[in-house]
């Protein structure tokens, strides 16, 4: 009998042995996966929604292989002032980490649902540079709005990851040096002897023009309707077409993103004064990779205008 309750205590001592090895080693499995978790947390990409392409290579140039970039509006064809959002669209913007908007009135779509999301950070690119709703919202040709947004981007980044603090310091100090590049180019082309006037259709590319020292003589009662999206009178057309026909400026800037009759009256103007046309579209041509690529681009087209000189 004896025996018998030896080998009985004995085995329920051994299966108390491997009972709590057992859950020792499941409470080990647990500690690991949730570590495991944790470092997956801090190694996995950054998601960013940007509400326009533009804004989206930039935030991919600052974020590296660290971010997962999505941008909403990447079509030349699409008319952003009047897109309508999709409920898709909407979702990925409350479902991002971060969310790059213009503001400044050109989306309220994208800035009123990434407010709405508890865990969205929000770059408002027009809030950051200064740029209040009723300013040109064509920001993005500004170079003190690609850099405080650029500054904007990367502090967001940092309080995601801050463990990789010095990667994305980096990409900022590589974005800012080809920022400066462009900047150098664009004084050299101010430089340039030809006429330094120009006339625009629409706003669109106002900051990049001043930026290169160019001058816009746009007749002031057109640019105010156009700047109010409003029609402008018959007086104000008939001095824009007059002006133009006379070929005195270096070149007419339009958008193709905005067609209408008003523009193909005024390039028809400029055409007949020998005034070359530049097309200056909202949302980057798929052509580029980045916004100082295009930008680099547009500079070259506006400095090889040799308008000003009706033959």
């Amino acid at each position: 009998m004896k025996k018998l309750m030896r080998a009985v205590v004995a085995a329920l001592a051994s299966v108390a042995t491997v009972a709590a090895v057992s859950a020792c080693s499941t409470s080990n499995t647990a500690h690991t996966n949730e570590a495991n978790a944790d470092n997956g947390s801090k190694d996995a990409v950054i998601t960013v929604i940007a509400s326009s392409n533009q804004w989206g290579s930039l935030a991919k140039d600052l974020g590296g292989d660290y971010v997962d970039v999505t941008s909403i509006l990447n079509n030349t064809g699409t008319d952003a002032h009047d897109y309508e959002p999709t409920t898709n669209d909407i979702s990925k913007i409350q479902n991002a980490q971060v969310a790059v908007v213009n503001g400044a009135g050109y989306d309220d779509w994208a800035l009123k649902a990434a407010q709405q999301s508890s865990k969205t950070l929000v770059v408002d690119a027009a809030d950051v540079s200064g740029v209040k709703t009723g300013d040109n919202p064509h920001i993005w040709f500004s170079a003190n709005a690609r850099i405080k947004t650029a500054d904007a981007i990367t502090a967001d980044y940092i309080k995601l990851q801050p463990s990789h603090k010095a990667q994305f310091e980096q990409l900022h100090k590589t974005w800012l040096e080809e920022e400066q590049e462009l900047d150098n180019d664009l004084k050299e082309l101010a430089k340039d002897k030809g006429s330094k006037n120009y006339a625009a259709v629409e706003s669109v590319a106002q900051y990049l023009a001043e930026d290169m020292g160019l001058t816009d003589v746009t007749p002031k009662g057109y640019k105010q309707a156009a700047a109010n999206e409003s029609e402008p009178t018959p007086s104000d057309i008939k001095e824009f077409t007059d002006l133009l026909k006379k070929g005195d400026m270096r070149m007419l800037i339009t958008n193709s993103q905005e067609p209408s009759e008003m523009n193909d009256q005024l390039t028809a103007a400029a055409d007949s004064g020998n005034i070359p046309v530049v097309d200056v579209t909202e949302q980057m041509p798929e052509q580029y990779k980045s916004l100082h690529e295009w930008m680099r681009a547009l500079a070259k087209q506006i400095s090889e205008t040799n308008g000003g000189t009706k033959k």
